[in-house]
């Protein structure tokens, strides 16, 4: 029986299982579960997801882990040289909120997007893990540190550094026992939302 976990780039061809593995493993991530905060995961999968996931195959790394072709955790990686995308991405965000400014989604989404533009490091350039989840009968497994263990290789094998926001002290605690350390600040969402908490690996 198979037990060695396998961490492959994803691509185009597995679309509709990178979107299915990672609507089950974001929804409950308290980020998002904060921007989700009355609205489904119907909505949520249909509207957002794939927009996401179609924009990192598109223009940044998606990297898996799971048995054989299974998909147990999904990670969004960026190679980061400039802020000013950041910066667009937050303007568009609020445009999208300002034009509904009665969805709460769009406004706290918006709220983190610009939170990200304000304060994303200006250490150039560095690999940024955007997210990272695991489906949550496959949480405990080693599969979202399998991935850690992978592209922080690749990270110190290029010689740059790899940056993060931890979203709970739990998460941010497994991201130390991988070589990451925490940064002397964190940024706490409105509302009650979860504070970010910014950890760097230098290899």
């Amino acid at each position: 029986m198979e037990t060695t976990l396998t961490v492959r780039r994803g691509d185009v061809g597995r679309r509709d299982a990178l979107i299915e593995a990672f609507t089950a493993g974001c929804v409950d991530e308290a980020v998002s579960a904060w921007v989700l905060e009355g609205y489904s995961v119907e909505q949520f999968q249909a509207g957002y997801v794939p927009t996401l996931i179609d924009s990192a195959l598109r223009e940044d790394e998606v990297w898996t882990a799971g048995l054989g072709d299974e998909i147990w955790a999904v990670s969004v990686w960026q190679a980061v040289t400039s802020v000013a995308r950041f910066e667009s991405e937050a303007t568009e965000a609020r445009e999208r909120a300002d034009a509904l400014p009665d969805l709460r989604p769009l406004q706290r989404a918006a709220t983190v997007m610009e939170l990200l533009a304000r304060e994303h490091p200006r250490e150039l350039p560095h690999r940024y893990l955007q997210v990272i989840v695991t489906v949550p009968h496959h949480r405990g497994k080693g599969a979202g540190a399998a991935i850690l263990g992978d592209r922080l290789k690749a990270a110190s094998d290029a010689g740059v550094p790899a940056f993060l926001e931890a979203s709970t002290e739990r998460s941010a605690r497994l991201y130390t026992r991988c070589g990451f350390v925490r940064d002397s600040v964190t940024h706490p969402l409105p509302e009650g939302g979860p504070t970010l908490i910014p950890l760097w690996f230098r290899g």
